[in-house]
């Protein structure tokens, strides 16, 4: 039997070549706001030493770098998302590593950021990851996560769970030629929503300095936390 590990990157690999197009389209556009959002109030600049996990084809890193951050580096367990990050910008050829988040190839106290957008609910150990960010980020150091999240609203609830499960796997199905991939995305919110609560998590690991921002009608979490 496959295991999650093996599982989440035979999906990104198979959807990495609409998977920018998708994420754009399926949001609105409004992913690019929560990763400005999210940077701008990690505070990264041009001091920052910022490692992107489960960078995928790279946006997160492409907003930091637009925000004044030249030393990045990116980290992903698909090979094809990687690609086309390289793709898209040159400037992190030689700086991008095929890792999961358990097992970085990272010296202890490395990265002053830390960042994984929308990837959390893929690792296959979660506190284990959350365990190597701390390991690799320097004292003060800060590990941003975005993630979605069930909104607290019924009526938005009940609008935002049929959206998730019905018009989305049936576009991203249809975009990507691949329906079991658009049906694991939105069913692996939902589980992690009931059964994960990052900020527990963060803090079991060693994380201080805990602070948590809801965007777009608490559709997505924003949770930052410090090294001591």
């Amino acid at each position: 039997m496959i295991d999650k590990k093996d599982k989440v990157k035979n999906i990104f690999d198979s959807i990495a070549f609409r998977y920018d197009f998708l994420n754009h389209l399926l949001s609105f556009g409004v992913d690019h706001y929560w990763r400005r959002k999210a940077l701008r109030l990690s505070k990264v600049g041009g001091d920052s030493f910022l490692l992107d996990v489960a960078c995928g084809t790279g946006d997160v890193a492409i907003e930091a770098h637009k925000q004044g951050v030249k030393k990045i580096v990116g980290a992903d367990f698909s090979h094809n998302m990687l690609g086309l990050f390289k793709e898209k910008s040159e400037w992190i050829v030689g700086k991008a590593i095929q890792t999961t988040a358990e097992q970085m190839p990272f010296r202890e106290n490395t990265f002053t950021n830390i960042t994984v957008a929308f990837g959390v609910r893929n690792f296959y150990d979660i506190k284990e990851g959350f365990r190597s960010f701390h390991r690799v980020l320097k004292p003060n150091g800060k590990a941003t996560v975005i993630e979605f999240q069930m909104p607290e609203n019924k009526f938005f609830k009940i609008l935002y769970k049929f959206y998730f499960k019905k018009i989305l796997p049936f576009i991203g199905g249809i975009v990507s030629k691949n329906k079991t991939a658009y049906k694991y995305l939105p069913d692996s919110v939902e589980e992690f929503d009931e059964k994960i609560s990052l900020i527990d998590l963060l803090k079991e690991v060693g994380f201080k300095s805990v602070k948590k921002y809801k965007l777009t009608f608490g559709i997505v979490q924003v949770v930052i936390v410090e090294k001591q």
